[in-house]
């Protein structure tokens, strides 16, 4: 899948960069880069509409004008990207994050073996880093687990290490899926299985199906999609959810309650939130 680069010149305050993202999230903007004075965001590229982004652009206060440029991203160029920038990660001195090409770590209890490529989700990201933290502390022994927008599927991967039975990993982009098909078998993983979905993926058969969901995706797809993932989770089961800012905490919240799901704790890096709630 091909993508989109908006660069936004905000300069250094990160209360305008908030605003940006806030602004562009609800515009279909997937992932963004926090540099020091500009913010990169990116969104696939069927999805970008330059009209909408003039607009919103325009509709803030003279106070608040920022300049922008767009930039198409092809999906080939990735690739060099990742393998140029990637480096090994380490959480909590028990989960450790590499490239084929990097040297085994010897004291990690977990290895995880990841090959960088255009996916999201390489726990070089505050909120993967949160979830994997999250899991951390959670019983994953003979459990059956979703990981809902799995990225490269690095959190199934470790439920499957931290004893979860069963795991369906489900992503609806393609780059994602294929490359979550090589890291399973790269890991030697055999109760992963993998769909190339969406939420439409929990119909009726997944009705109080799973102990534990792992959501990490972004606020506008959480919110829209957090009534599914209530429905498929077994009474007293447990759900992640990171990929948003602190700010929409109350948001997901709220509508997290209205599904019966009764919010637990949370913890945040660099404004990003990752959030545990337990079925009612």
């Amino acid at each position: 899948m091909d993508y989109t680069e908006l660069r936004v010149s905000t300069g250094p305050e990160q209360e305008k960069k908030d605003i940006v993202i806030a602004l562009l999230a609800d515009a279909g903007f997937e992932s963004f880069s926090d540099e020091e004075d500009f913010l990169l965001a990116y969104i696939p590229q069927n999805s970008f509409n330059p009209e909408v982004i003039e607009g919103i652009f325009n509709q803030l206060p003279n106070s608040l004008k920022f300049q922008y440029n767009v930039k198409q991203i092809p999906s080939k160029n990735w690739n060099a990207e990742w393998e140029k920038n990637y480096s090994p990660v380490l959480i909590d001195n028990r989960v450790s994050i590499r490239a084929p090409f990097h040297q085994n770590p010897e004291t990690a209890e977990f290895k995880i073996i990841i090959e960088p490529k255009m996916s999201f989700g390489t726990a070089h990201h505050p909120t993967t880093a949160q979830i994997i933290k999250l899991m951390l502390q959670e019983d994953f022994k003979g459990k059956t687990v979703l990981d809902m927008g799995c990225g490269t599927s690095i959190l199934a991967i470790l439920a499957s290490m931290l004893g979860a039975k069963h795991i369906d990993a489900v992503d609806n982009d393609d780059w994602a899926y294929n490359n979550s098909v090589e890291n399973v078998e790269r890991n030697q993983i055999s109760n992963i299985n993998l769909y190339f979905n969406d939420a439409a993926f929990l119909d009726s058969s997944k009705e109080e199906y799973y102990d534990l969901i792992i959501a990490n995706i972004n606020r506008n797809i959480l919110l829209n999609d957090l009534s599914h993932y209530a429905k498929s989770l077994k009474k007293k089961a447990v759900i992640f959810m990171s990929g948003f800012y602190e700010n929409d905490l109350n948001l997901l919240n709220n509508n997290a309650k209205n599904d019966g799901l009764i919010f637990d704790y949370h913890i945040s890096s660099q404004n990003w939130v990752a959030a545990k709630w337990t079925k009612n």
